[in-house]
């Protein structure tokens, strides 16, 4: 418990400091809170409309759930199927890297232009920014198995099915993990992008409706809210790898360890 006080207090003691220099900066200049609010003012603003806005995060909390499952579900399909089929993974990482480089905020109008503006394109677009990390660091995972352990079970006469259920993929939950971690949030900022350019709820579409209407601290409230959330669905990812992977493999000692 000590170690862990240790390593938070910290990070803490810095953002209490810039929370604390902000405040003063705000007072002492007189800065108007349209241009840049104190943080006790978008308390303020925050707890004014606090039922308002929870409805707001709950839209986002369940659109980003339902947008990280789906991805991370096409991630470790796509993984597997790229790692079993002979030559799949050479031909389709140029254009799983392509997919990324597309900028969300003009793939999103296609998607409504061919999906409609329901659920559906908010959806696969959280879809798209989730299962690239997720398939990448599953793939990484998946090619670093043990050789000696890997030729063990090709000189019993194990199946290739065999050996990628039975060595391949659980020695690729560890580097899954780290893939879910960076999905998790940019779950995150998928839907807050989605929302913004087309919704009726959300944190997204709070964050646009008070930054038209100059309402900053709202705008900051929003902000606060995405930052709380990131960290939020990265620490339960965090949490889960600790509970789920009970063995971590020991880097071997150095001629002088």
């Amino acid at each position: 418990m000590a170690s862990k006080l240790r390593s938070i207090w910290p990070p803490a003691a810095v953002i209490v400091a810039l929370l604390v220099v902000w405040q003063l900066a705000v007072w002492v200049f007189g800065i108007e809170a349209w241009l840049l609010p104190g943080p006790d003012e978008i308390y303020r603003q925050a707890a004014a409309i606090w039922p308002r806005l929870w409805e707001h995060v709950q839209a986002t909390i369940r659109l980003a759930a339902l947008g990280f499952t789906a991805g991370v579900a096409v991630g470790i399909v796509l993984a597997a199927l790229l790692h079993l089929i002979p030559g799949a993974r050479a031909g389709a990482m140029p254009l799983l890297v392509l997919s990324q480089n597309v900028p969300t905020i003009v793939l999103y109008p296609l998607l409504m232009i061919w999906f409609g503006l329901g659920l559906m394109p908010k959806l696969l677009l959280i879809v798209l920014v989730c299962f690239f990390p997720v398939a990448v660091s599953m793939l990484g995972g998946l090619a670093q198995s043990d050789p000696r352990l890997m030729n063990y079970m090709q000189m019993i006469g194990a199946s290739k099915w065999q050996i990628f259920r039975r060595l391949e993929l659980p020695h690729a939950v560890p580097y899954l993990f780290t893939g879910l971690k960076i999905a998790a949030t940019y779950s995150i900022t998928g839907v807050i992008v989605a929302e913004w350019m087309g919704a009726s709820k959300g944190v997204g579409y709070f964050i646009k409706l008070s930054s038209s209407s100059f309402m900053t601290a709202r705008v900051f409230a929003g902000v606060l809210i995405i930052v709380v959330l990131s960290l939020a669905v990265f620490g339960i990812i965090a949490l889960l790898e600790r509970w789920f992977i009970r063995w971590r493999p020991r880097k071997e000692a150095g001629p002088h360890q």
